[in-house]
């Protein structure tokens, strides 16, 4: 592969700031005919393509995408890879949903081959889905963490991910005591975090799954590896709720489970937090945990109505989670129009930018990682998406017209889908291209 500088040219478009915090209209910045160039796995320049040709070398290879639109690749805050054969399982509520589905899917990763082929298919489909960034549960298998993270290295990924822990209510094929769990995942953080884009996160699935003894030892890794990772779920639905409160009644709440433990601070994510409470967004805030929303899977579910606005009002970083196999899609713009339709629900609107800024630098800022990934600008690691305003006969009949920018997002994000992705770059370079080869 050449060491030399690589551009795209077409339609783009990047964020100002915040469209929760400020007007979402003035939020976007859009080039009509931009040109983005990259070297080293870094946007090195970004600008109007008559202003900033020039400035390159004329043999530069460009590739010109002028009916598409160029944005940063879209940030996946919460998936279990594992999980993907059983996406659409029929009819349960959450913790029937594990049992039933969940656990029985994920122990077939006690075969190291089984992990590397569902570890593979997954990136695939997340490249093709065009999502650059992700924070993954794998299975209580080390191998299963082990076949993800080579892989994607191998694919030159920014990921965080890390091998789930629990050792009570699962099965006892998938319980892993802290005499096994916790050194397992210290030897994973040795041979991953910060090796290349590999980021590594210490993963309690959720508080009903773990004991006081193995959460506790949890925030104590946390601790000795600075620079990692936690994620896990909170407030999914209230009958989960309530075990939590039989299981920990010394607790404040369910946030107060992991606060106590050392395991709520910046570089935590929690995923849904559907059901969370006034004292539990000032608790997020205060302790700098990041919240990935996932409407898709509570939809699906029936989990609840995530409060968006209120959970942005209060200062806490969002991001979205594809959360497959309970989310029913791998691609963000299938679960930006279930995070609209959750909105709509709530009474309340989600503008276009403020949906593509979830799917980007909200997820982003969830991971603590805004000033790496989530933004076109110069500086930033070169994780694009190129998007397909035409990609089918429906897509094309409602933008054919040329709306304006913030309408062609609401499009995509209204009928869009993996077909509406027709390229996206890792750290400069073509991972996906949906008219030439699967991704490699």
């Amino acid at each position: 592969m050449s060491d030399g500088p690589l551009a795209l040219r077409g339609p783009a478009f990047a964020f100002r700031h915040d469209p929760f915090a400020a007007d979402p209209d003035d939020a976007l910045i859009h080039w009509p005919d931009a040109l983005v160039v990259m070297r080293g796995g870094i946007v090195t320049a970004l600008g109007d393509h008559a202003a900033e040709r020039h400035r390159h070398p004329a043999d530069m290879p460009v590739h010109h995408h002028p009916e598409a639109l160029i944005g940063p690749g879209f940030v996946d805050t919460h998936v279990h890879y594992p999980q993907m054969e059983m996406t659409g399982a029929f009819g349960e509520t959450l913790l029937d949903w594990l049992a039933r589905y969940t656990y029985p899917t994920e122990a077939r990763f006690a075969d190291p081959g089984h992990a590397a082929r569902i570890a593979a298919l997954f990136l695939r489909s997340m490249l093709r889905a065009g999502t650059t960034t992700a924070c993954v549960y794998c299975t209580v298998h080390e191998h299963s963490a082990d076949a993800l993270f080579a892989e994607a290295g191998r694919l030159g990924l920014r990921l965080v991910a890390g091998k789930v822990l629990m050792d009570r209510n699962a099965p006892p094929e998938l319980r892993d005591g802290t005499d096994h769990g916790i050194p397992a995942t210290q030897r994973l953080i040795d041979r991953w975090h910060g090796r290349g884009r590999l980021l590594y996160a210490i993963t309690p699935r959720f508080a009903p799954a773990c004991s006081d003894a193995a959460l506790e030892a949890a925030g104590r890794l946390w601790r000795e590896n600075p620079g990692t990772f936690v994620q896990t779920h909170l407030c999914e639905t209230e009958a989960e709720i309530a075990w939590v409160k039989e299981l920990f009644p010394a607790a404040p709440s369910y946030l107060g489970v992991y606060a106590r433990a050392g395991l709520a601070g910046p570089r935590a994510v929690m995923g849904h937090a559907v059901h969370v409470t006034e004292e539990d967004l000032s608790a997020l805030c205060g302790t700098g945990c990041g919240v990935a929303h996932c409407p898709s899977s509570n939809l699906f579910l029936g989990s609840g109505l995530f409060r968006l606005h209120d959970v942005k009002s209060a200062g806490v970083r969002v991001g979205l989670g594809s959360d497959v196999g309970a989310g029913t899609g791998l691609p963000a713009l299938r679960t930006l129009g279930d995070a609209y339709k959750v909105a709509r629900l709530r009474g309340a609107r989600l503008h276009p930018a403020q949906a593509f800024w979830l799917a980007t630098q909200g997820g982003a800022q969830a991971l603590r990682l805004e000033g790496r990934i989530g933004n076109l600008a110069p500086g930033m690691e070169a994780d694009l998406v190129v998007l397909d305003p035409g990609a089918t006969p429906e897509l094309a009949l409602r933008t054919g017209g040329r709306p304006d920018l913030a309408d062609t997002l609401f499009a995509l994000t209204a009928l869009g889908d993996e077909r509406a992705v027709r390229a996206t770059y890792v750290a400069g370079r073509l991972a996906h291209d949906r008219d030439a080869s699967p991704a490699r």
